[in-house]
């Protein structure tokens, strides 16, 4: 009888053997990106809607990379590297800001900033040299390891299902802006953040503003505005993180709290900020242009940076053209948010940043106060100066004790530590901003001044007492309605040697935008043309502005401004 015949090896023998032929380590480089992806999603993401997010993201990383070098190893590697570095980049924005990478930061990459985080992180530049010379050879021996080849067009076509796919998502289930300060779902909020912003952008521009119209603004002469009586030297004081905390219940405040919200006029007024709880620079736009950073959309985060070079309009601009010169005190480093480059867009001549005042690490008002003074001795006599103090003491985090050396007899009222010690600087604020009103008296006597202080919004704990049976989802909601609640600090005007005028466009209470109004009318200057119509539309509004009319008049406005030639490229 014949030998039965020999079937040969079974496909689980030949898949093995293949497998066997390939080599473990070079199948090792092929998987582990991908499974260290995977990890990194179910850390990183937390529902099913980020977690599609991410997924498709991943595809669309790894098969843009297959489409240009056709190796699946070094592709997954490369996207693996990217997603890390967007990590890492969103957790370090996140501890600066309290605000993760979104993809409008990948639109504004510019030298400002670049130069700013070398500048706050002195070893961040050795760090991206460093990872560059181990990266490079661990990306040529994973080219040299990966065995497989993958044709070119299929990983075109999967890479556009998968963009397809996520744009499709992204369109139906818009992610929440407020979900941008959570510190998670770094790439799912990345990417889809690119779908929205591009349709914003493609709809409108980085500004909304309204259909093209007949209406101009005549252009304001640089020597137009001659004033009635003597001018008064105007300080605006940017109060970084203060409000009435009166307004949450249960609160315990220090005998006397309220006195410095309060007016020459003995009344306390309500300033309407558009940021709650970190983001400055949106009131900064708001005292210093005359606008409304909500106008800008997504883009509001980045409002500062846009504006540089291109919104010609703001208080310093309309007060040179009565003749004053212009200067600002900022504590922290001019790149940051674009900050030198926007308040010289808007007038400011004179830009000293903490670097050029000496300022160590966060400096008490006090410092400030004294530099201001020593400042404007230097000043011409006869000629008014603006002075715009840009505080930062009373910033988070409260869970540590500032200069434990100020205010020694300070006694907590008994809240919370973080609450007690927010009170605690205020009321260092409050002292400070007294013994600098005397200074002002003592080296300046008979010389008028105008001061104008205001609160650029609530402290990031203020949304959690003021409803506090609400959790972060219903909290989120009420901020991206602009509850009034969440946004009123307080705005105070008083005066040396100098009686305010009273104007109706003083109100009780008013939107951010308006404050450069308020000051030129309190100092009884002549309003340019663009100021004399936003005090139409203030007073049509009672105060309001961004909300009035869904945002009508705002867009009107700016697009009068930018007929005018005022606002340019946006």
């Amino acid at each position: 009888m014949a030998s039965a015949p020999n079937p040969g090896p079974s496909a689980a023998t030949a898949v093995l053997a293949s497998v066997a032929a390939l080599g473990i380590w070079r199948l090792l480089a092929v998987a582990a990106p991908h499974l260290a992806a995977l990890a990194l999603m179910y850390q990183t993401e937390t529902d099913f809607g980020s977690r599609l997010s991410f997924a498709l993201a991943w595809g669309i990383l790894n098969f843009f990379w297959i489409t240009l070098l056709r190796r699946p190893a070094l592709s997954g590697a490369l996207s693996l590297t990217m997603v890390v570095v967007l990590v890492l980049l969103s957790r370090l924005k996140h501890d600066v800001v309290q605000m993760t990478v979104n993809f409008i930061d990948l639109m504004m990459i510019d030298r400002d900033t670049v130069a700013f985080l070398f500048t706050i992180f002195p070893n961040l530049r050795w760090s991206v040299i460093l990872a560059g010379f181990v990266t490079l050879p661990l990306m040529y021996a994973l080219w040299w390891l990966d065995p497989f080849r993958i044709r070119r067009l299929p990983a075109l076509a999967c890479k556009l299902a998968c963009l397809a796919a996520l744009v499709g998502y992204s369109l139906y289930h818009p992610d929440e802006a407020w979900r941008g300060y959570y510190d998670d779902g770094y790439l799912s909020k990345f990417f889809r953040s690119g779908v929205s912003s591009v349709s914003d952008f493609v709809q409108y521009g980085f500004m909304e503003s309204a259909a093209a119209t007949n209406e101009r603004l005549n252009m304001p002469l640089v020597d137009s505005c001659h004033p009635a009586g003597r001018r008064p030297n105007i300080i605006m004081i940017h109060d970084e993180s203060s409000f009435d905390i009166r307004a949450a219940q249960g609160i315990k405040v220090p005998q006397g709290y309220g006195s410095h919200f309060k007016s020459w006029d003995g009344r306390q007024r309500t300033f309407l900020a558009e940021s709650n709880g970190g983001p400055s620079w949106f009131t900064e736009y708001n005292v210093l242009a005359g606008l409304s950073s909500r106008s800008f959309g997504r883009f509001a985060y980045f409002v500062t940076r846009i504006a540089s070079n291109r919104v010609e309009r703001g208080l310093p601009l309309a007060l040179r053209r009565c003749g004053y010169d212009t200067m600002s005190l900022y504590p922290a480093h001019g790149g940051f948010m674009a900050a030198r480059s926007f308040q010289i867009t808007t007038g400011i001549e004179r830009f000293l940043d903490a670097k050029d005042l000496g300022a160590k690490d966060v400096e008490p008002d006090g410092f400030f106060y004294d530099k201001a003074l020593q400042l404007m001795g230097q000043q011409p006599p006869n000629k008014p100066l603006f002075t715009f103090i840009y505080l930062g003491a009373n910033h988070f985090p409260w869970e540590t004790r500032f200069r434990p050396d100020l205010l020694p007899n300070w006694r907590a009222p008994g809240n919370v530590a973080s609450i007690d010690e927010y009170l605690r600087r205020q009321a260092i604020s409050a002292e400070q901003y007294k013994a600098f009103v005397a200074g002002l008296k003592k080296t300046f006597p008979g010389e008028p001044f105008l001061i104008v202080r205001y609160g650029d919004h609530q402290p990031e704990f203020a949304p959690g007492i003021l409803e506090p049976g609400l959790d972060e989802g219903a909290l989120g909601k009420k901020l991206d309605a602009y509850d009034p609640r969440l946004y009123a600090t307080y705005y105070a005007i008083d005066a040396v040697n100098f009686e305010p005028v009273r104007s109706e466009a003083v109100m009780d209470t008013i939107d951010g935008p308006y404050l450069p109004l308020v000051i030129q009318e309190a100092a009884g200057i002549p309003l340019d043309p663009s100021f004399a119509e936003q005090k139409e539309i203030m007073l049509r509004c009672k105060g309001v502005f961004y909300s009035c009319k869904d945002g009508a008049e705002a867009r009107r406005l700016n697009r009068l401004l930018i007929n005018a030639g005022m606002i340019r490229g946006l």
